[in-house]
């Protein structure tokens, strides 16, 4: 059996029950570490778990999958997705793969980024379309996402934005040289992606969102340290977040009053939030 486990958002005790006895009957374990990261290392889960834990970089994954299911028809092999396996990215080349070689594939689901953002206050049916941030280059600055967000403000919904993470990349000189030196890892900070986003409205000037746009700013989720403040996107440029994960919020003008109470609890600026909530959203306090 391939078990496909989602281990949710924070440490080596949100596995479920029955995930961590799925990865307790397993001959070998991976852990899936380029699109998500845990707040622990591997040292702590695998001192929970009682197996060792080998780390599956986006090259194993895409390119030496029979590995990971070499013998995956006779013996257990646990395959370990921060968040949930079918959450903000999916592993479905894994799974067809192993369905081709005659493995059975048993999927083991657990909490997302994708439902955690509801600890905003914002009612997950309000959101729309999620869009993804990579980091702008001096070259490459896309703007893709930027249809999306005008898409989802036009009908009045929430946009989040999920926020670009670089974790054993190489630069193009070491690329071209066939060096295997990577980078230090980058996490896009709520910051960065404000930046970002102003950038591209400056740019596309069609009033997808503006400076004044209601967002929230969300690090670490589901950690006992999480970080939740909402503000205006140009509020939220200078507020500090701290370690990664982070990931942002564009607020769309469909406004409950419930949601509306919650962005209060956590607002950067108190009476100026109340202000845009009466202004923009006939929401009073």
């Amino acid at each position: 059996m391939l078990y496909v486990i989602g281990l949710g958002l924070s440490d080596e005790r949100d596995i479920t029950v029955k995930g961590l006895e799925a990865v307790r009957s397993s001959e070998r374990v991976y852990l899936e570490s380029y699109t998500s990261i845990l707040m622990v290392d591997k040292q702590r889960l695998e001192d929970f778990y009682g197996k060792e834990v080998t780390i599956a970089y986006r090259e194993t994954v895409e390119s030496c999958s029979d590995e990971i299911l070499k013998d995956a028809d006779k013996i257990n092999v646990s395959f370990l997705v921060v968040g949930d396996p079918y959450g903000a990215t999916t592993h479905t080349d894994l799974v067809i793969r192993a369905r081709e070689l005659g493995v059975p594939v048993k999927t083991i689901h657990n909490a997302s980024i994708m439902n955690a953002i509801g600890a905003t206050g914002l009612q997950l049916y309000a959101f729309g379309q999620t869009i993804s941030m990579v980091f702008f280059t001096d070259s490459w600055r896309p703007d893709s996402f930027y249809d999306r967000v005008k898409e989802n403000s036009a009908i009045g919904l929430h946009t989040l934005c999920l926020l670009d993470i670089k974790v054993r990349e190489q630069s193009l000189e070491n690329m071209i040289r066939n060096r295997l030196i990577y980078e230090p890892p980058r996490y896009m900070t709520v910051n960065e992606a404000v930046e970002q986003l102003l950038e591209i409205e400056e740019k596309r000037q069609e009033n997808a969102y503006t400076k004044d746009t209601l967002a929230v700013g969300v690090s670490r989720v589901g950690s006992d340290d999480q970080i939740i403040r909402a503000g205006t996107l140009e509020q939220l440029l200078t507020v500090d977040f701290g370690k990664p994960l982070h990931s942002l919020v564009i607020v769309g003008h469909r406004l409950h009053l419930l949601e509306a109470e919650v962005l209060r609890e956590n607002a950067v600026d108190l009476e100026g939030l109340n202000r845009i909530l009466l202004r923009d959203y006939n929401i009073d306090k």
